[in-house]
């Protein structure tokens, strides 16, 4: 029996596939390994990679934060905010890094030396996953149902 996994940010539904063999979650706590008939539970979303598998294709997306709720058939990520490796401009989340980089550097006040952190993580997290897919390219895309409809 498969596991159907869909990814939600707050604008959208990014990703569904209802026949994955397993996820690989950034939950708060540590990465969560999921298979079909895995007992339920809620946990919260940290910083990091997740990972879909079917077959020999995979997907992966860098997580900003949220929460998964797993079910023995199904899981359901909530994500504050999510891009799969397959659509990470690099050049921009550099562009981002560097600023938040600069930005920090300046001594600037607390809230806004917090906010250029949050973004110099976000661009690392971003870059890594992406430098990730790049360097095995033989690794298939799961291609999910909206984009097989769009």
């Amino acid at each position: 029996m498969p596991i159907h996994v869909e990814v939600v940010t707050q604008e959208k539904k990014i990703f569904d596939e209802p026949n994955a063999d397993m996820v690989v979650i950034p939950a708060a706590e540590g990465e969560m390994g999921v298979l079909p008939h895995h007992a339920p539970a809620l946990t919260t979303l940290g910083f990091g990679e997740l990972v879909v598998k079917k077959g020999s294709a995979e997907e992966r997306f860098a997580i900003y934060g949220g929460v998964v709720d797993v079910r023995p058939d199904k899981v359901v990520v909530l994500a504050d905010m999510a891009e799969s490796s397959f659509a990470i401009d690099a050049e921009a989340i550099e562009a981002a890094r560097k600023s938040a980089q600069d930005h920090m550097a300046k001594g600037l006040p607390p809230e806004q030396n917090r906010d250029a952190a949050m973004a110099l993580r976000r661009a690392e997290l971003g870059l890594r996953v992406q430098r990730k897919m790049q360097s095995r390219p033989s690794i298939l895309r799961i291609v999910s149902e909206e984009e097989r409809k769009g």
